[in-house]
């Protein structure tokens, strides 16, 4: 089934395809996208109302970081269903146009990192447990897929739209 980014983690786990998530998790396919980009270059946005390329790097970090929170609840057998989050209001609340990009970028290092540090102790046990969190109820194998297929979604919108 080809989903729509409006019908959401659907969505990015159907990116993310059957490849294997932890290699996808260890390619950190952002550092290849984002190597040559400026600190000027980092505040563009393609259009009015539209996030800058910081915002959209913070964003990303700030994602993967309440997946991966979801994935270690599930992991460990809790079932209590987990709210979800406006990114608009993260990311309106953020301060990552003042930051610098260094250190956005490496700040989503340090949460990647921490990422396969957490994949890598998972049991295929754990893997297979589930929860649910806002709509959606998925495995722990689920909810890692859609962490990289975020991550793919907002890198090809960064080609497409800011880094032509």
């Amino acid at each position: 089934m080809q989903y729509k980014i409006e019908d959401g983690f659907p969505y990015y786990i159907e990116l993310a395809g059957d490849s294997d998530y932890v290699q996808l998790f260890k390619a950190k396919a952002y550092q290849t996208v984002l190597a040559d980009l400026t600190e000027a270059q980092s505040t563009y946005r393609y259009a009015s109302g539209k996030w800058s390329i910081k915002q959209v790097i913070g964003h990303m970090t700030d994602h993967e970081r309440i997946l991966i929170y979801r994935a270690l609840r599930f992991s460990r057998n809790d079932h209590t269903p987990l709210p979800g989050y406006d990114q608009d209001v993260l990311v309106d609340h953020s301060r990552f146009d003042d930051i610098p990009l260094t250190e956005l970028l490496e700040d989503l290092e340090n949460v990647r990192n921490a990422s396969l540090s957490f994949i890598r102790l998972l049991s295929p046990e754990q893997l297979q447990r589930y929860g649910q969190a806002d709509k959606y109820e998925f495995t722990v194998a689920d909810y890692l897929r859609a962490t990289i297929g975020h991550e793919i979604h907002h890198l090809e919108v960064l080609k497409l739209k800011y880094l032509r």
